[in-house]
């Protein structure tokens, strides 16, 4: 069962996705914040699988509440919702860790999915728009551009073995796992275990951040 925490100052959207994911056998909502303060704390006290982030918020944005949420001692993933398409939110919610981020309009199935593609540990790198947003941060890289895993220098992409290299292009494509298997031909568990490697070697959390390193490093280029 995937447990979900929503954050979101509206009460009106909230009834609404609580609506939506409590009728999916697979998930329940567990708790209800209503700014960024009680979606940090009620993290910390629930531990979900899922954090649905509003960005805008009360006392704390929903950028800075996933960045300390994602510091906690068990960190869930976080899945950004906003009804607002503003390029730095989207580049900058993916740099603070979040898993993926969805317009609000999105209909109730494509909520759904996205739910379980991050609670599986996959980033949502599907939607055009995130891809698009991140090749145009890209090509305009920002002073205080720093690793997407921390404040530190970037790691280098030569630890990397020839096939991971090519594993973390098509990652940074928005394939999935299945999809890289079937290029590569590969099968899955051998396209996962590449995955694996290739966070630990560059410090990476997730495969969000993979994506964010490849393009800042100039491994993937627009």
């Amino acid at each position: 069962m995937i447990s979900v925490l929503l954050a979101d100052d509206q009460s009106l959207l909230r009834d609404g996705f609580r609506a939506l994911i409590d009728r999916e056998p697979d998930m329940q909502v567990v708790a209800e914040a209503a700014d960024g303060v009680e979606a940090v704390a009620l993290a910390r006290q629930h531990c979900p699988d899922v954090v649905l982030m509003d960005v805008r918020m009360p006392r704390i944005d929903g950028l800075t509440a996933t960045r300390q949420v994602l510091a906690l001692p068990q960190p869930p993933k976080v899945l950004v919702l906003t009804t607002f398409d503003r390029n730095e939110w989207v580049y900058d919610a993916l740099r603070s860790g979040a898993s993926g981020f969805l317009l609000k309009d999105v209909r109730a199935s494509q909520l759904t999915d996205a739910i379980r593609t991050v609670a599986a540990g996959e980033a949502l790198l599907a939607p055009s728009i995130t891809r698009r947003l991140i090749e145009e941060f890209v090509r305009a890289p920002r002073a205080e551009a720093a690793g997407p895993a921390s404040g530190s220098a970037l790691p280098p992409a030569g630890t990397l073995t020839e096939r991971e290299g090519e594993v973390l292009r098509l990652i940074a494509a928005g394939l999935s796992n299945a999809e890289i298997a079937a290029r590569l031909v590969v099968g899955h568990s051998t396209v996962k275990t590449h995955v694996n490697r290739i966070l630990f070697k560059l410090g990476l959390r997730d495969r969000t951040q993979a994506v964010v390193y490849a393009y800042e490093t100039g491994l993937v280029r627009p």
